[in-house]
């Protein structure tokens, strides 16, 4: 007796479909589970047992040998334990062998047969969606996750009645209509905080809306009450609205994670993370015996705040400079590696020294050595990767006193969705989304100077001594600005912008 039910596990961030082969034949009384399984998947055996004898069925004194496949593929997590059960009834006749045909099935069965909800199921469903198949059954609470990809016909279960109720031919409960904001309306949520909130500080609002039309990497450095975080924590205000594809990618990664806790919706905004400074290199890369995503996969596509940014060990930071590169983390087992996706804008926050007042003498209690060792506590290969840098001066009187009317988060955006429009169309076909996405080839694709504008970037990389990869960083923020100006050519009035934005030389 043999059955074979289609089900699917995680592999990174990558979704693959299982064959669970179910096989039961004479001989010594045995339940054995093969095919890389994990220590959870392994516990299966116990969990089915009892929920099929709990539910009615008489497990059979036979050799039960169940195969999960393909092999070589590490298998994690609960999500088997319905597919097994099922397998199992397959194979003892007691479901027909068609009723399992292009279906598949995810969940974790309780001792009384009910069916609880796991992690993954909505990148799951859409590779089997990929795949051909036409008809999910989930967990209850996981089934609005499995709507979301409307290629399939997702089906919730409470428990094992239903989940043979539903192959057996029974009536199904209709598909819960779910809506689905993709944010691709571009409004800001009023209850949302705003950049119209923000008094003064028009230096920090133009280096932010660069920031965002380009996805450029932000460093403000300013002393205490000067509005960094105020600043960091609108800047996903005024991003472009996450397309559909971008919204299935980011809620995918947060349903591996578990955190997909919003009943019926994608993530439709950005995502923004603000980790602690005490927070260790494994839970922002991720990792762990079987890897999960860390902080920065979490962050992909939206903004990783780092406030404090010397505080943060520096081992922790430098942990940032290939993803910062690569734009995604990989992490080698034994098991294999695991490439997470780790696209993200990374802005930071930083005092100018320990008290947070230099260089005002008259409040700064700080030696020089205290200074320099406090600002060395960020390494030059990762203060290279930031884009702009910018002062935040502290706040005078008269904009806080003052009535004056700040733009809103909506009018800034309005220009960064123009900037953001003019990049889509130059870079059509080529896989760059933003003007930070440029390699040096794409730099003298896409920023070509004039002789003057030549002459002026050779002077500026002798007074600064420039790397490389700095000299290009100033190209692609003058490239942005020029964009927020609706100019295709860049001009020396955008170099000089964007290398006034370079003062994290002065750090180094």
């Amino acid at each position: 007796m043999f059955s074979t039910i289609t089900s699917g596990t995680i592999y990174g961030i990558r979704s693959c479909l299982i064959q669970v082969e179910v096989d039961i034949s004479q001989g010594l009384p045995c339940f054995q589970i093969v095919g890389l399984p994990g220590s959870e998947v392994r516990e299966a055996r116990e969990r089915v047992k009892v929920a099929l004898k709990n539910v009615g069925i008489s497990f059979p004194p036979a050799c039960i040998n169940v195969n999960l496949s393909p092999a070589d593929i590490p298998k994690s997590g609960t999500m088997f334990d319905l597919p097994v059960a099922v397998g199992i009834m397959a194979a003892m006749s007691k479901l027909p062998e068609e009723s399992v045909r292009d279906t598949l099935l995810i969940g974790e069965l309780g001792l009384s047969g009910e069916l609880k909800p796991v992690k993954g199921v909505l990148p799951i469903v859409r590779e089997a969606a990929r795949r051909g198949i036409k008809r999910c059954i989930l967990p209850e609470e996981n089934a609005w996750e499995g709507a979301l990809v409307e290629a399939v016909h997702s089906i919730g279960v409470s428990d094992l009645h239903e989940t043979v109720e539903v192959l057996t031919g029974a009536e199904p409960r209709a598909r819960t209509e779910i809506s689905r904001d993709d944010g691709s309306d571009g409004e800001v949520d009023g209850n949302r905080e705003d950049f119209a909130d923000m008094s003064g500080q028009e230096p920090l609002k133009r280096a932010a809306e660069v920031a965002a039309a380009g996805f450029h990497n932000l460093l403000v450095i300013g002393t205490p009450g000067s509005g960094k975080t105020m600043l960091a924590r609108r800047i996903t205000t005024i991003l472009p609205p996450l397309s559909l594809e971008e919204s299935m990618e980011v809620s995918s990664i947060y349903s591996i994670s578990g955190l997909l806790r919003s009943a019926g919706k994608l993530k439709s905004e950005r995502p923004f993370l603000n980790p602690h400074h005490t927070i260790t290199g494994r839970a922002l890369v991720g990792g762990g015996r079987i890897p999960t995503p860390g902080i920065i996969s979490l962050a992909h596509r939206g903004v990783l705040f780092l406030d404090e940014l010397p505080e943060f060990k520096r081992e922790t930071l430098d942990i940032l400079r290939q993803p910062l590169e690569d734009r995604q983390v990989q992490i080698a087992r034994s098991s294999g590696t695991y490439v997470y996706p780790a696209d993200f804008m990374l802005v930071g926050a930083m005092n100018p020294c320990p008290c947070g007042y230099y260089p005002d003498m008259d409040r700064c209690r700080c030696t020089p050595y205290e200074v320099r060792r406090y600002l060395r506590h960020v390494s030059g290969p990762i203060l290279d990767r930031i884009d702009i840098c910018v002062e935040a001066r502290p706040v005078e009187f008269q904009d806080i006193a003052g009535r004056r009317t700040a733009e809103s988060s909506a009018q800034i955006r309005e220009r960064v969705m123009r900037a953001r429009q003019m990049q889509t169309e130059r870079f059509a076909g080529t896989g760059l989304r933003f003007n930070s996405d440029m390699k040096a080839a794409d730099v003298e694709r896409y920023c070509v100077l004039t002789d003057r504008e030549k002459h002026f970037m050779e002077r500026m990389f002798t007074s600064f001594q420039l790397s490389a990869r700095g000299y290009h960083k100033i190209i692609k923020v003058a490239r942005t600005i020029a964009d927020l100006e609706g100019n295709s050519r860049i001009t020396e009035e955008h170099l000089a912008e964007a290398i006034c934005y370079r003062q994290t030389e002065v750090l180094k």
